[in-house]
């Protein structure tokens, strides 16, 4: 368990990130490849997405995080859809692309694409990841770097406990990778509402944190804690506040 007064910021060299990220894909490799047929079918926590529909979304995701050319095509089909935002419309170019997909062919693909989209967001040179661009909701104004070593990770390592969570399959957790994505949500957290707690995030991803005198105390499970962030349920008091996934 983490033990730590760090409140604003938790992860912040590149290099870091991206180990993280090799990590998680070969996690969700992993965990992929011991789900059985009816799993693919199972619906998870985000609505209107079974297990094969999330997939397909990591598998989009991943692929356009490989290639530019690739990320402008889903960007100018995705303006076939007329929804909200622009991640929900990239979301349905990538769940509707891989439709008729077997569930092998996504694992394949998904476990190829990883892989060549972390090398790709690794070779990112530092001007381009400091660039600040207007990304829309739910992002708003970040950094490129933001989104490419954060958001990325968070959102591949957020459908993995989705998806255990879908199946019934053990969620494969540990300290020196799942607590440090743990910590660094708890600390984009703290800054965003700016108010002393106190907070005990309970399993193998948890952590102990005490920022400021007095405030709320707060004790719940890590894992339950990052779904709140992700927006995946609801709360009062300061865990309504969400930070970006």
């Amino acid at each position: 368990m983490i033990t730590t007064d760090r409140a604003g910021g938790w992860i912040t060299d590149h290099a870091a990130w991206m180990r993280l990220a090799t990590t998680e894909y070969g996690r969700l490799d992993a965990q992929l490849g011991s789900l059985t047929e009816p799993d693919w079918l199972a619906p998870t926590d985000c609505p209107g997405w079974d297990v094969h529909a999330m997939v397909s979304h990591l598998c989009g995701a991943a692929a356009g995080n490989a290639s530019v050319p690739e990320s402008l095509r889903q960007v100018r089909a995705s303006r076939r859809y007329s929804l909200p935002t622009l991640v929900d419309r990239l979301n349905e170019v990538q769940i509707a692309e891989r439709r008729d997909r077997s569930p092998d062919e996504l694992v394949a693909e998904l476990a190829d694409a990883g892989r060549r989209g972390v090398r790709a967001r690794s070779r990112l040179p530092r001007p381009v990841r400091a660039l600040v661009v207007p990304f829309g909701p739910p992002l708003g104004t970040r950094s490129v770097g933001y989104l490419m070593d954060r958001i990325y990770t968070r959102d591949a390592w957020m459908h993995r406990i989705d998806i255990a969570r879908a199946t019934g399959r053990e969620l494969h957790l540990s300290a020196d990778h799942d607590g440090l994505i743990v910590a660094d949500v708890v600390a984009e957290w703290a800054a965003a509402h700016g108010q002393p707690f106190r907070l005990r995030l309970t399993g193998p991803a948890g952590l102990e944190l005490t920022h400021g005198s007095g405030g709320e105390e707060l004790e719940l499970d890590a894992v339950e804690f990052a779904r709140l962030m992700a927006g995946r349920g609801s709360a009062p008091g300061l865990l309504a506040t969400t930070v970006p996934f």
